[in-house]
């Protein structure tokens, strides 16, 4: 029978701090058949270039340094590294980061204070580390200000999905895009709307009307269904219904008395349809 190659070993996840700085190396620079880690889709996105997140690691102790970083760096993340507390805080004034990887028992300022410190630069979510495992310890790192505290030894890749967590709850979700259709479009952030690219004056009930007609194109709704779901209204007179189609209608058809756009659906109400085809 055929003896298969060994190939190198990926850093024990168990031990991360027992794991020799070559042997490190030789097992973060591997291919993911040896090493699984997470996809690069892993980090989240910052914007519309989805620009990674970036991570600050800091920890005196280098092959720790080596493993957290490397794994890091192959779920799709920015990486900056720092020894030291004061070298920490000098890289997050220059970049700020995104997350900051934190050990406890740093020489000189511990990692109580560089959290301290971080914080008193603005918001930025903190993942401590520590080989001290006293419930103590892991309270006064949540005081000062840390999202998450792991014990070493621990997993790099369960360290990977700490990071995705703890940025999944502290970074606000990237803003739903206005909707648009036939050309008109309408931003419930700023309650502005458009068609092809002027303003349109409308009420608040005409643009919520409009929003609801912009995000459920092509089918029909009821009036007392529009009177629920865009205004909330459990009772009330329908043709107040009828009155804000009409006028909704005057201000984004090109011929109100011909809609194409908001069409009478007959022993049903109304639907938008975005094709501005002619109603049967």
């Amino acid at each position: 029978m055929q003896q298969q190659r060994s190939e190198p070993a990926p850093p024990a996840p168990s031990a991360v701090p027992a794991v020799p700085a070559a042997e490190a190396a030789t097992a973060l620079a591997t291919g993911p058949a040896t090493v699984p880690v997470l996809e690069p889709t892993a980090a989240p996105a910052v914007g519309p270039a989805a620009d990674p997140a970036r991570i600050l690691v800091v920890d005196d102790d280098p092959t720790v340094a080596e493993v957290v970083a490397g794994y890091l760096d192959r779920a799709g993340y920015r990486v900056d590294r720092a020894g030291d507390g004061p070298e920490a805080l000098a890289r997050a004034a220059g970049h700020r980061p995104d997350l900051v990887v934190l050990d406890l028992m740093l020489p000189g300022m511990d990692g109580l204070e560089v959290c301290r410190r971080l914080r008193g630069q603005g918001p930025v979510p903190v993942i401590m580390l520590t080989a001290r495992g006293d419930e103590d310890d892991r309270v006064l790192g949540l005081e000062v200000g840390a999202d998450d505290y792991v014990t070493k030894p621990f997993s790099p890749r369960e360290l990977v999905l700490r990071v995705e967590s703890v940025l999944r709850r502290t970074r606000p979700a990237p803003a739903p895009r206005p909707p648009s259709a036939a050309g008109l479009t309408a931003d419930p952030a700023a309650r502005r709307a458009t068609k092809d690219g002027t303003e349109l004056a409308l009420t608040l009930r005409e643009f919520d009307l409009l929003v609801f007609f912009l995000r459920h194109p092509g089918r029909a709704f009821a009036r007392e269904e529009l009177m629920r779901e865009v205004w909330g209204w459990d009772f009330g007179d329908l043709s107040t219904v009828t009155v804000h189609v009409r006028r909704l209608r005057g201000k984004v058809e090109d011929d109100p008395a011909r809609p194409r756009l908001i069409q009478t659906v007959w022993g049903v109400g109304y639907r938008f349809d975005p094709a501005g085809r002619e109603a049967d």
